[in-house]
């Protein structure tokens, strides 16, 4: 690939739909982007689509793009629109002949280091290039976008003589912009979606003409399964059910219908029945490898993979006719399996959750039903949800909200939001003491003063905590000082607390990742800089904070996952794993989630 690339245009040839939806997405991260159509009509058309639209396409950049948004100009003239390029997408009609006298065409007007794609759904790269030269073809490729912004995948495929180099660097681009790249291994007709979707047409189409069932009925069924918050996607699905009974079910469709089973259940039994890979199953996993291993602490049998979210109770997945003060859940989510399940309901408003392996226990906290009461308390149990313990119970705090954990000294540290202080006792709830009180009774109003989300870095010897300040004021502050009281001061005393940030827009939950020395924090205040989860490089305070994700819908909790992994909740019913720049949904349905906790 030539270097730089972003010094060079990239060319689109087709300023129709999806030609204007192309350059969007390339413009979105920064690059020059040349348009070229024979109609000035239609360059029109896409110069408007594509200023209408930036925001769009903007909104689906990982957080780590950097660069300002590119510039485009249209040309009628193919020539002209090629002539410096690094990188030409054909999106011209599907017809044959038209492709290869364009690619043709190409080959000579091009720079030799160019790299010719087409966006081609139906016809190889390998159809299109009789006219390409030679040396020319291992830079002739296939790729295939689908709609974006709505739908970002795009695939990528040779065309028999391409340089695999191309792929992962042309995949880089494509993530820079916010796309989701996928190579196929070799060549394919409909490449990889495109069959998959046409078997399901055809089966359907088959269930249709036989009348075993209708149109409307189909659809409910596809619904049901596989468009619902804990669907899974199919190969997850195979292994679930189990590779052998996937293939048991097949072995009855092969000999009713007299197909060839050598590429389907006999590739299966080959590939992976005989050597033991049955699915979840099985200790040697299946089409995903190995199952999620457990906890790092041998007594636990806790799954790695699994996560501890709370529900407030105030989504649409909870009836109206049920009280506040008992819609509140603890769940957890299996997320090998995508599966979510109920351990203790009947919870008041529950908001910070943490989970300790030396004890095998969740430990949480409810905010109470009246913020102006003394009505929050703190809780334990089982990891199943059993032996439930009240370890401060009503009447000793106000509104206690996130919660934290030392392993080493077993105690629990939490944030009390109108109490404006910050809390810590034992696992089981002894020697309940105040470390730092923010305001006195009288200022219980001023949300300045209300503590929020809370971390620990007990090797350096800090607590962190949030003031949240108004909603979506910019007035909030992340705070710390020693875990340890200074010798002769209080909690309203003590004079080593630090602001390390101020006039955030409404600073949430912490974590501090203590060996890379970040502070991870969600804010739920106002867009662009709100609704997002931030970090604060803690070596490098005056430069290092900056957003890793955006447009969360009120995020709440977060976690810490492996390998700078960062999982967020969101009062809009979500949770999302960010990592590398990308957000993905993990979980999504009508709740309301604040806490969350890695198992």
């Amino acid at each position: 690939m030539p270097e730089p690339p972003m010094q060079r245009p990239i060319a689109i040839l087709g300023a129709g739909v999806l030609g204007s939806r192309i350059a969007s997405a390339l413009l979105a991260g920064g690059h020059r982007v040349h348009i070229r159509d024979p109609s000035a009509d239609a360059l029109t058309t896409a110069a408007t689509y594509i200023d209408a639209h930036r925001a769009e396409f903007e909104a689906l950049l990982p957080a780590s793009v950097a660069t300002g948004p590119g510039v485009y100009q249209v040309f009628t003239s193919l020539a002209d629109a090629v002539r410096n390029a690094w990188l030409v997408i054909e999106a011209i009609p599907e017809i044959l002949d038209l492709k290869i006298a364009t690619f043709a065409e190409l080959d000579a007007h091009t720079p030799d280091d160019c790299i010719l794609a087409s966006n081609s759904s139906s016809f190889k790269s390998r159809l299109m290039s009789p006219g390409v030269q030679p040396a020319r073809r291992a830079r002739v490729l296939n790729m295939h976008f689908t709609m974006p912004p709505g739908i970002r995948s795009v695939e990528l495929m040779g065309c028999g003589e391409t340089d695999p180099a191309h792929f992962e660097r042309l995949s880089e681009v494509l993530r820079g912009c916010g796309l989701i790249p996928v190579t196929a291994r070799r060549e394919s007709t409909g490449f990889i979606f495109n069959r998959l979707w046409a078997a399901v047409k055809r089966e359907i189409l088959l269930i249709l003409a036989e009348d075993v069932s209708t149109a409307a009925e189909i659809d409910t069924l596809w619904t049901e399964m596989f468009q619902q918050p804990h669907s899974l996607p199919p190969c997850r699905l195979m292994d679930q059910i189990g590779l052998d009974t996937v293939a048991f079910i097949e072995d009855n469709y092969i000999a009713e219908r007299g197909l060839d089973g050598s590429m389907t259940v006999d590739w299966l039994r080959e590939r992976y029945l005989s050597t033991g890979k049955l699915g979840l199953k099985s200790t040697g996993g299946g089409l995903y490898g190995p199952p999620a291993t457990t906890s790092s602490d041998p007594s636990s049998s806790t799954p790695a993979q699994t996560l501890y979210i709370l529900d407030v109770g105030l989504g649409a997945n909870i009836p109206g006719t049920t009280p506040l003060a008992q819609a509140g859940r603890i769940l957890s989510f299996h997320r090998t399996t995508g599966k979510m399940h109920p351990l203790v309901t009947g919870q008041s408003l529950p908001d910070g959750i943490a989970y300790s392996p030396s004890a095998g226990r969740i430990f949480w906290t409810n905010m109470g039903a009246a913020t102006s009461t003394r009505d929050g308390s703190v809780h334990s149990a089982n990891v199943d949800g059993s032996d439930i313990r009240t370890l401060i119970p009503t009447g000793k705090v106000h509104t206690p909200k996130q919660l934290t954990l030392d392993e080493i000294a077993r105690k629990l540290y939490f944030c009390d939001r109108e109490g404006m202080g910050v809390h810590r006792c034992h696992f089981d709830g002894s020697d309940h003491e105040i470390l730092v009180r923010t305001g006195s009774a009288a200022e219980r109003g001023d949300m300045t003063r209300w503590c929020v989300g809370v971390a620990l870095d007990v090797g350096a010897g800090y607590v962190y905590w949030t003031q949240k300040g108004p909603s979506k004021g910019n007035q909030g502050r992340i705070c710390r000082a020693g875990i340890e009281m200074p010798v002769g001061q209080t909690a309203d005393t003590r004079d080593d607390v630090e602001v390390l940030l101020e006039g955030l827009p409404e600073p949430i939950d912490l974590e501090v990742d203590a060996p890379a020395q970040r502070l991870y924090w969600t804010d739920r205040g106002e867009h662009p800089v709100g609704c997002s989860l931030n970090v604060l490089d803690l070596g490098d305070r005056g430069a290092g904070k900056k957003v890793l994700a955006r447009h969360f819908h009120e995020p709440i909790g977060l976690c810490l996952g492996e390998e700078g992994e960062v999982i967020v909740a969101d009062l809009g019913g979500s949770v999302y794993s960010v990592k590398g720049g990308r957000k993905t949904v993990l979980w999504r349905d009508e709740g309301c989630y604040t806490g969350i906790a890695r198992g």
